[in-house]
Order: C-alpha cells, then sequence, then structure tokens
C-alpha cells in the first residue's frame, strides 16, 4: 500500500537539492583552503559521543538541544553531537596534547531537537575553526580577521561585525556577589532589554548603588566605536576586569580597521552556548535575519578532558553562507551521448570527462529532455571520426 505522506521531513529538516548542494560544496571547499593557508589542520569527529563528553565542557543550552539515545553495546547515553567546539576541544585536550598553539578547523552537520530560531535548521551544517594554547589578544585578533576573510572570498560584502566582551557584563555581576541563578536572571533581562523589568529586578537584589548604575547602562552601551570612549567614562571606576575588556576591544578595533567592514558593539552582549569567557563576534548584513557566523574566546574549555587551554574560534552555518551568497552556480551545459559498447568512443567519453566536461551516457533512444540533464552537445562517432554537435 503507498502511503501518501512518506515524503514529508520533519520540521526543520530540508533536502539539499543539486543546485545549492553544488554551492555548498564550493564554498566549503574554498573555506577549507582558506583555513589550511593560514595553518589550520582539518579534523572530523564522530556524530555521535556519550553525553558525559558531549556536554561536560558545554553549557546546558547544549544540553537541552542534543537529541539522546541508548549505547546497545556499553549501555551508556550517548548523542548525536548539537555543536562542533567541544569536541574539537576533547581533541586537543586529550588526543593531540601538542605542547604548543594548535590550529584545527572541521566542518560536520549537527543535530538540535529544535531550530533555534524561525530561521535556522534543526541539521545545519557547521564549518569552522579553532586556535588553542594562546592567550594573547593577537590570537583574537587572527581569528577576527580570517573570520572576516572567509566572508571575503565568498563574495559576501556589506558586513557588519558586532563584538562584545563578556566579562564587562560578568565583571559587574561578579562584583554584584550575585548567586548564579540571579546572574542567568540578570542576563536574561539584558538579552531582551527588559528595561523596565531591569530597573525593578536590579534595585532589589543588587545594594551597590554604582554597581546598581552600571548594570543599569549595558543596555544602552551599542552603537558604532564611539561607544568604546562613552563606556571608558561612564564605567569608570569599574572593577579591573571590565576595563581590561574595554581595553580589548579598543585594541580589536584598531587591529582590523584596514578590513572595512562597519563595526558595532554591544557591551552586554553574552552569547553563545554558555562556555564564551572573552571576547565574542558574529557578522550581519542588511535584509538577513540572523547571524551569518559567530565566535569568541571560551578558555578552559579543555579542562573536563584533563587539560586547561586557552581557546578562540569561529564557526559558520553554510545554510546561511548559501542563503546571502550573491554567487551564480555554474550551470555549464554537458554532452550527452547514446549507450555504447564501443572501447574507443567509452575512451573519448573518458578523455572529456577528464578535461572537465559534463557526459552524461542515455540508455535509450527514446525522447530526450535536454533541459533536464543539462545537455547543449551531443557526441557522435561519424566517418570514424568523433566530433560533438551543438544541439538546435
Amino acid at each position: 500500500m503507498v502511503v501518501s505522506n512518506r515524503w514529508i521531513l520533519p520540521d526543520g529538516v530540508v533536502d539539499v537539492l543539486p543546485a545549492q548542494a553544488q554551492l555548498l560544496e564550493t564554498i566549503r571547499g574554498r573555506l577549507l583552503k582558506l583555513f589550511g593557508t593560514w595553518g589550520y589542520d582539518l579534523v572530523i569527529p564522530p556524530m555521535l559521543e556519550f553525553t558525559d563528553s558531549l556536554h561536560s565542557a558545554a553549557g546546558e543550552d547544549l544540553e537541552l538541544l542534543t537529541f539522546r539515545t541508548v549505547d546497545p553495546l556499553s549501555g551508556q547515553t550517548m548523542g548525536v553531537r548539537p555543536d562542533i567546539t567541544p569536541q574539537i576541544a576533547r581533541i586537543d585536550a586529550h588526543t593531540l596534547r601538542n605542547r604548543g598553539p594548535s590550529r584545527l578547523c572541521y566542518v560536520g552537520t549537527v543535530l538540535h531537537t529544535r531550530a533555534r530560531d524561525a530561521l535556522s535548521s534543526r541539521t545545519p551544517i557547521s564549518i569552522g575553526l579553532e586556535l588553542f594554547g594562546e592567550s594573547h589578544l593577537s590570537a583574537d585578533i587572527e581569528v577576527i580577521r580570517l573570520f572576516l576573510k572567509s566572508l571575503a572570498i565568498n563574495n559576501i560584502r556589506d558586513i557588519c561585525l558586532d563584538l562584545g566582551h563578556v566579562d564587562i557584563c560578568g565583571g559587574l555581576l561578579s562584583a554584584a556577589k550575585l548567586s548564579d541563578e540571579k546572574k542567568s536572571e540578570f542576563i536574561d533581562l539584558l538579552q531582551r532589554k527588559a528595561m523596565l523589568e531591569m530597573e525593578q529586578w536590579v534595585p532589589r537584589y543588587v545594594d551597590d548603588e554604582q554597581l546598581s548604575e552600571w548594570l543599569l547602562l549595558l543596555p544602552n552601551l551599542i552603537g558604532g566605536a564611539e561607544i568604546l570612549d562613552l563606556a571608558k567614562q561612564k564605567l569608570h571606576g569599574a572593577p579591573k576586569q571590565v576595563i581590561d575588556a574595554l581595553d580589548q576591544l579598543i585594541a580589536v578595533a584598531d587591529a582590523i580597521n584596514d578590513t572595512g567592514v562597519r563595526l558595532y558593539f554591544d557591551l552586554g552582549e553574552s552569547p553563545g552556548y554558555g562556555y564564551h569567557t572573552g571576547l565574542v563576534f558574529a557578522a550581519y548584513i542588511s535584509g538577513y535575519g540572523r547571524a551569518l557566523g559567530n565566535g569568541g574566546r571560551y578558555d578552559h574549555i579543555g579542562e573536563v578532558y584533563g587539560r586547561s587551554r586557552p581557546a578562540t574560534g569561529f564557526a559558520f552555518d553554510l545554510d546561511s553562507l548559501i542563503n546571502v551568497s550573491l554567487e551564480a552556480v555554474d550551470k555549464k551545459p554537458g554532452i550527452f551521448f547514446l549507450e555504447r559498447h564501443d572501447a574507443e568512443f567509452l575512451q573519448e567519453v573518458d578523455r572529456l570527462r577528464t578535461e572537465g566536461e559534463r557526459v552524461i551516457q542515455i540508455f535509450s533512444a527514446n525522447p530526450i529532455d535536454h533541459t533536464e540533464i543539462n545537455c547543449d552537445r551531443e557526441l557522435v562517432r561519424e566517418n570514424g571520426h568523433f566530433a560533438i554537435k551543438k544541439l538546435a
């Protein structure tokens, strides 16, 4: 019996059809080649791991996004990876254990129990890189410049780079000596820019008047590079952790001022899956409702694997890059030929394919829809010679 809805895919799960798949593969190959020229080596972690390993270096958000199953061999709970960064941290900390900095890149599908937003897939293809073992700001600058280069080589222009630093909000909350639960409550209000709720919440839980004033400033500390000077004035006297974070943002802005991208600062930013510890960034373009990619610093992510190392990196969802790319897919028509059992003829077919031609065999003499197979020429043999005939 034929079931009429067997073709239906789950919500948030889609096929990648030929035109998109070709562009995706072009972008994937281009990015991995770029990463390699900067010294980043490709690794391929498994789709499935024990959840103890998969979640130990990540935040609660990742646990909620993870599909789980039971390993029939060990009886332990396993999870399909919702993010690749913790896996790369495990490889650096436990498997490679390099003495100096490690530069690793990756590409692969991840799986989410639910889409992160209305535009997102539940099976995004993630591509990115991580730099381990270097705590100096120069490492962050290298990663950001490579992040921007990744967009530029894919002809994605008019980028707005959103920069923030989790130590600005984090430093103020630490000084306020709030519990982890209360810190989470404040961060939720801050991310939603819920000013009225914040104005009621902060005086209730923060006794220090100056700290209260600084915390209530955060939603308004957004804008171009001029916001950094304003923040230095308004946050004068704030904890050293906060001032150091502002100085890092100023240094980064100076270091990438030759890239031609628009800079936007959100000093209350606290994104990611909960493992970021310093500078964070994301790229946006006008007319597209979510980040093309994001990244940042997440020191100590390898600690649970037995080796704490500073780390910074970024990731793109390849679907996003395809959606905003202005690049046309190469649709060069191919050549077809009617099925032959002639060794010399098939050698000629192989020669054409070696030269990069798309050559398709037709298995019957029935009428052919040349547009369907994207061919505008036919390979024939006439009077002992091979010829490629252009179709009318």
